[in-house]
């Protein structure tokens, strides 16, 4: 019967064609205004439109005070034979050990007894936990706020060419910054930090960078440091009219631990939400580690907008409160509680 109808409605009803267009008008409209729900690009959607319904994890973040930082001038200069030059930049008096041809095996093994055993709060416990397990050792005292330059190299007996193909058993040289005084170790949460840096040799010739470095606090836990990925969008010529916003974004860099390098890098591209273009960025996105939207904009979004990837969780750079204020600050680093960031 209803195929009998609608064949009498074809035959005999002009406004059967009129309905099949207006049904398949509404149904594409509603496709792509997103009308059902389904995931559309934003740039189609109203910016009054409710939220996601199914919304991102939002991570309980402390922030922490990090007293260490430590910098590789010239990375183009280094290699085995002429050493490196490193730069520390520490908030009070600090040890900086250099560790060279360092067991992979005895480090990984030291940062886990700086949790179940004992914590490596200077030079001598990180030894004991390496069973001397290095090539050569070099210990220079770091006076507070100062930046002079540090020259570590092998001495020439110890004849050594390259630490061997990949993957290796030790790394080329590893860098301990320790705080100096027993009263600063009480003060802050961040004990020490261990650098891993890689030193181009004849056996694997990429430049020299920090691989990784682990943040040891005085609770036993100690974090993976990575670098957060910041929007760079292209900004007008450098006024003195904003000069108040350029200092803004550079307390908010050293919040996140970028390296003075890579701050005054940013410093010539805006902060601005990429979606928006209005709102400043504060909102990190994980596990791709994009900065890239405002509060206004993340809570629209499951995906990131950089690259697509999936967010399982997000936090964000600094309150609200912090953001109405504008105070100069020390040098921060954002550390989720209870797990490696």
């Amino acid at each position: 019967m209803a195929a009998v109808f609608l064949v009498t409605l074809y035959e005999y009803s002009p406004l059967f064609y009129i309905a099949v267009v207006f049904v398949c008008f509404l149904v594409t409209s509603g496709l792509v205004l997103g009308w059902f729900g389904w995931d559309v690009p934003v740039i189609l959607r109203n910016s009054e439109e409710i939220e996601s319904s199914e919304s991102v994890s939002k991570k309980q973040m402390r922030q922490v005070k990090n007293p260490f930082g430590l910098e590789i001038p010239h990375p183009a200069a280094v290699s085995i034979t002429r050493g490196i030059t490193l730069t520390p930049d520490c908030l009070e008096d600090c040890i900086l050990t250099c560790y060279w041809g360092c067991s992979v095996q005895k480090l990984h093994e030291a940062l886990q007894k700086h949790t179940y055993c004992f914590r490596i709060k200077t030079p001598q416990a990180l030894e004991n936990a390496l069973y001397s397990e290095y090539i050569y050792r070099q210990q220079y005292f770091i006076k507070k706020n100062d930046k002079e330059e540090k020259y570590c190299q092998l001495p020439d007996d110890a004849q050594t060419a390259d630490f061997g193909p990949v993957p290796r058993s030790c790394y080329p040289l590893v860098a301990l910054l320790t705080l100096a005084d027993e009263e600063d170790r009480e003060i802050y949460d961040i004990i020490s930090m261990v650098s891993v840096i890689h030193i181009p040799d004849e056996s694997y010739r990429l430049p020299c960078r920090i691989l990784y470095q682990y943040l040891l606090l005085a609770q036993g836990q100690f974090h993976d440091l990575k670098q957060l990925f910041m929007s760079a969008s292209n900004s007008s010529p450098p006024s003195s009219s904003a000069s108040g916003e350029s200092s803004a974004d550079k307390s908010l860099l050293e919040k996140i631990g970028l390296a003075e390098a890579d701050s005054e890098l940013c410093e010539e591209n805006s902060k601005d939400c990429v979606i928006c273009q209005n709102g400043t960025v504060n909102w990190v996105l994980l596990p791709c580690r994009h900065t890239c939207l405002c509060d206004g904009c993340v809570k629209y979004f499951q995906q990131c907008p950089m690259c697509r990837q999936f967010v399982q969780e997000s936090f964000p750079l600094c309150s609200k409160k912090e953001q109405d204020k504008d105070e100069p600050t020390h040098i921060f680093q954002d550390v989720p509680h209870g797990a490696d960031f």
